[in-house]
């Protein structure tokens, strides 16, 4: 028998310059439903040439006519090209990035990760935050359901004004990481010029990510034979040489060195200010890597009991902590153990079994 449910997933995001962690959820979900016995998925994209390099979405991939970033702007001015007409008698559309939601002839699912992040103008600028809450504003009416990664997440959208009622928790899966050969992370690490023992930051830019809190923990730990080691987009460093222990700014990397990044840590560090998806502190767990992060984000909703978790905008507590770590390789091992026994929890399967409930809600 045919699948009972046909959707479109949007997964625009592969072709952005920087995928970042929202392609990486996206495509993990969309390979998750794709083998569920009920739900037929076609991805969508943008015109033009192929994905960014590294990225491979394993799901059938239907094309739009434009290109980005003309699409997004068509999307925002027009509501015009819809994803559905790329995906012949398809049930539903799935938005899966913060875009301007086209209309649709069919139901439409969106995930979104996040609200006030997104909508501050010290992270976007004024213009960005205008444009970003235009977009919540119209995705809150046309959408008829809402899927968000946390609870934190889930109250952060209520009071941006989204109907409770459409609102679906769903936290993010993650992989279990390939084991990295005690080989593969010495090679690596050569390879990068990072000295152990370091102290790992994997994310973004901006001051939500709480990366110039980092800067100031460290200079206040003020230890010379610590590395610390950022992973992230193109130009990705502490804003002033505020430390005076080595600094290592990768840039961008395949999910392999990143995994021996994480293996070869004494601990990764997630300061963030503001965070409502929580994928990064699930993937360094899912490694064994002892974690340290921040109350109020959907990390610490995460990693409750399993990490270290301060004040968010608190240098010296996040000092005090990343110390914590680094000094006691018991508490580490321990912190190891359980984090990749609370990782375990977190599935793509969980994920897309409760996505397919939604979608039938929907459809109903």
């Amino acid at each position: 028998m045919p699948p009972e449910i046909r959707v479109a997933v949007t997964l625009t995001q592969d072709w952005h310059r920087t995928p970042g962690f929202t392609a990486v959820a996206a495509n993990a979900l969309a390979a998750a439903l794709a083998d569920r016995p009920d739900v037929e998925v076609i991805g969508v994209g943008p015109g033009g040439g192929p994905p960014t390099r590294g990225i491979a979405p394993s799901v059938p991939i239907a094309r739009l006519r434009l290109g980005l970033p003309w699409l997004y702007d068509a999307w925002g001015l027009t509501g015009r090209p819809s994803v559905s007409a790329a995906v012949p008698e398809v049930d539903l559309v799935h938005l899966t990035a913060l875009v301007p939601p086209p209309r649709e002839r069919v139901p439409v699912v969106a995930t979104i990760h996040d609200v006030v992040s997104l909508t501050t103008s010290e992270q976007s600028g004024r213009r960005g935050a205008r444009l970003v809450a235009r977009t919540l504003a119209r995705m809150a009416r046309r959408a008829d359901a809402v899927l968000v990664p946390s609870e934190v997440g889930r109250v952060e959208f209520v009071r941006a004004g989204f109907d409770p009622e459409r609102l679906a928790v769903v936290p993010p899966g993650v992989e279990s990481p390939e084991p990295c050969t005690e080989e593969h992370v010495v090679l690596t690490l050569d390879r990068l010029g990072v000295e152990p023992p370091y102290v790992l930051f994997v994310g973004a830019a901006g001051p939500r990510s709480g990366l110039d809190l980092l800067a100031t923990a460290m200079a206040m730990l003020d230890r010379e034979e610590l590395t610390t080691v950022l992973v992230g987009p193109p130009g990705l460093r502490f804003a002033e040489p505020v430390t005076s222990s080595r600094v290592v700014a990768t840039g961008p990397l395949p999910g392999r060195d990143v995994a021996a990044l994480r293996a070869g840590a004494a601990v990764s560090v997630m300061p963030s200010r503001a965070d409502a998806f929580g994928l990064p502190v699930l993937e360094a767990m899912a490694a064994g890597t002892p974690v340290v992060t921040t109350t109020g984000t959907a990390m610490a909703e995460f990693a409750d009991g399993v990490a270290l978790i301060v004040p968010a905008g608190d240098p010296a507590r996040l000092a005090s902590a990343i110390a914590e770590v680094v000094d006691d390789p018991g508490r580490a091992g321990r912190m190891s153990t359980a984090g990749i026994e609370r990782a375990l929890g977190y599935s793509w399967q969980a994920a897309a079994e409760e996505v397919e409930a939604v979608y039938r809600e929907v459809l109903r």
